[in-house]
Order: C-alpha cells, then structure tokens, then sequence
C-alpha cells in the first residue's frame, strides 16, 4: 500500500460511489462514467508524475484487466465490472490496485455468502463452485451447460459487482489513511 494523493483519493471515491448507486438501481455501470476513470488516472498520473505515472497507470489498467477479462470471458461478471476495475487501477497504480482487488474479493465473497445463506441456496451454490473448477480444468466454460452460472441469465443469484468494487475501494482508503506511509 503506497500513500495517494488527495486528488485520488477523491477521484476514486467519487467514482466507485457513483457505480455501486448505477449498479444498485440499473445493473449495469456506465461507460462515460469508466471511460472518465481511465482518462482522468492517466491524465492526472502523467501530468503529476510524468513517465513514471504513464507506466503506473498503464500496469494498473493492464493488471485489472489480466485478471477481471478472464472473468468476464467465462461470464462470471458484466463488462461494466472489468471497465470499473481498469478504471481503479489506472487511478491507483498496480501496487494499489491488488490491494482493493483483495478488499473487494474478501467483502464480496462475506456479502455472497449471507445471500445464499438468506435464500437458502448454499448446498446448490458448493455444487455448482465444484461445477466451475471441474469444468475450467477442462477447459470449458461453466456457463454452456448450466444457465444459471451465467451473469446474463435471471436464473443465478446476482451480487451487484460495482457495489463489492465501491466496499473493497473505500476500505482501501480507510487503510491507507491509517496505515500508509507519508
């Protein structure tokens, strides 16, 4: 965790607050609003930090996106999730954006879990988790046999991705103003 500027600080927050109230009310984040994201990490990055920022903001875009395009190619989640997350990293930089990516996988999956606890799913949702590692070590994906792992499908349960990202990012700004070095 490496100390962020004011001015990303409020960027991000601002940003992943206005996705999780998008993904919340539409299901779906906007693309002006990950599209802004990413020119303004860039822009901000490079004009503070020169070539130093252009390569921080490009290996946290090129990180987000090695790790939710998988994701998204086995429809596990929306592409407006995969824009989000290139968007926090291009703000954040790569060091900074594993360390939402593990905040927001660790509330995420507390937060699936008491949804499938409160609708009675949990057996069902362990199967089809075996379902899904048995069928990627096949190399096939999980969603071509059975509908309900797809995110496109109104048959799973859904968790609204962009509000996991809001929870993982804002936690992340409340440990580095804790804890980051100055």
């Amino acid at each position: 965790m490496s100390y962020l500027a004011p001015i990303f600080q409020i960027l991000l927050a601002l940003m992943v607050i206005i996705a999780a109230v998008y993904d919340f009310r539409f299901r779906r984040i906007p693309n002006w609003l990950t599209l802004s994201g990413v020119i303004l990490g860039f822009g901000l990055n490079v004009f503070l930090f020169e070539m130093a920022g252009l390569r921080m903001a490009a290996f946290g875009l090129g990180l987000a996106f090695l790790v939710y395009f998988p994701l998204y190619l086995l429809r596990g989640m929306g592409a407006g999730d995969v824009k989000l997350m290139g968007a926090v990293g291009s703000i954040v930089g790569p060091a900074n954006w594993f360390g939402i990516f593990v905040l927001t996988s660790i509330f995420g999956g507390l937060v699936a879990l008491t949804l499938v606890l409160f609708k009675g799913r949990l057996l069902r949702t362990l199967s089809n988790v075996g379902y899904m590692l048995k069928e990627i070590l096949f190399l096939r994906a999980p969603y071509m046999k059975k509908e309900e792992l797809d995110v496109r499908s109104s048959k799973g349960v859904k968790l609204p991705h962009g509000a996991m990202i809001a929870l993982g990012s804002l936690a992340f700004l409340v440990a580095a103003a804790i804890w980051a070095p100055r």
